[in-house]
């Protein structure tokens, strides 16, 4: 980045490549040494969406999820798919962290701004998964408990005219992820169905006979918007991380344009655990029968292109 013209090829080959600690210890090292903040050095040399996937680099994990959720309430309108991104099927231990950094960066709390921000149901389930009790991986899965989760879900959804969308989000929330996968494994067993199925199920009326007014009046309805995406998000948390992942980088480039900040902050986050990455990878494969990184390649160009096909080790 020093004298006329910034090498950034560099910049890409120095930093798309390390993991969360190599990072830091980077970060860390080059403000002592030159007595500047690589952060700030970046944002003057780069910009658009490279600069927005360097500095997500940069940030770390942490650092950028809490400049996320505060940027996607900030201003007109919530991000709602950027609330999920990061808040969604998160451990105990990762809440309570974000919530602390939240709180020291903004000087406001993470429930306060979600509370000013949402409102009715969207709201409480944010709510419900900021309290950060879900049962911890070690907790045993009890056959049970599966079983019981299991016929709440079918009486919540199926097997009602309308839907108790709250008791969903309230299970979906609460249970750790061996529980989720035992509960989609035991609904399909038991109702031939895949829980992602009833979720997504599109709103129908009920076949009544004509005479039956009451019930044609509430239409059965399952979920829609963004609470049918939150849901799934846990669900598939739960189910298959990578073929989640694989899901919503394909939605950050589906449709008319590239949702790029979608893009950008999905692809960084897949990117630091090079394992998930792998599985990732393979996942979009098996979905969409393209590489990942030749899909990327027809989305974006230049410099950010080179950087999100780096983050990918391609």
């Amino acid at each position: 980045m020093k004298g006329f013209g910034t090498d950034e090829k560099a910049l890409i080959r120095h930093l798309a490549d390390k993991d969360p600690l190599q990072i830091e210890v980077l970060r860390n090292t080059y403000n002592r040494r030159f007595g500047r903040h690589l952060l700030n050095d970046v944002q003057s040399e780069t910009s658009g969406w490279f600069e927005e996937g360097l500095c997500a680099i940069i940030r770390g994990p942490l650092q950028q999820d809490v400049i996320l959720l505060h940027q996607a309430m900030d201003g007109p309108g919530t991000k709602e798919k950027v609330l999920n991104d990061i808040l969604l099927g998160r451990s105990n231990a990762d809440m309570r962290v974000i919530k602390d950094l939240y709180k020291k960066t903004f000087r406001t709390s993470l429930e306060s701004d979600i509370k000013a921000d949402l409102s009715m149901k969207t709201e409480r389930h944010f709510l419900m998964v900021l309290s950060a009790n879900r049962n911890e991986e070690s907790t045993p899965v009890i056959p049970q408990q599966i079983d019981s989760d299991v016929m709440e879900l079918y009486k919540a959804t199926e097997g009602r005219t309308g839907t108790d969308e709250l008791l969903v989000c309230n299970i979906l929330t609460q249970r750790s992820d061996a529980q989720i996968r035992a509960i989609a494994h035991s609904y399909k067993q038991k109702f031939t169905r895949d829980l992602e199925t009833v979720i997504k199920k599109a709103r129908s009326p009920p076949s009544l006979p004509p005479q039956n007014f009451s019930t044609l009046l509430t239409p059965h309805q399952e979920f829609s918007g963004h609470m049918e995406l939150a849901l799934l998000h846990q669900l598939r948390t739960g189910t298959d991380k990578a073929m989640r992942d694989a899901l919503l980088l394909e939605d950050a480039m589906a449709g008319m344009g590239t949702k790029d900040h979608l893009l950008v902050n999905r692809v960084v986050r897949v990117h630091w655990d090079r394992n998930h990455m792998q599985n990732v990878k393979g996942a979009y494969q098996h979905r969409f029968h393209k590489g990942l990184g030749q899909r990327i390649k027809g989305e974006t160009s230049g410099d950010y292109e080179r950087l999100m096909l780096a983050c990918l080790g391609e």
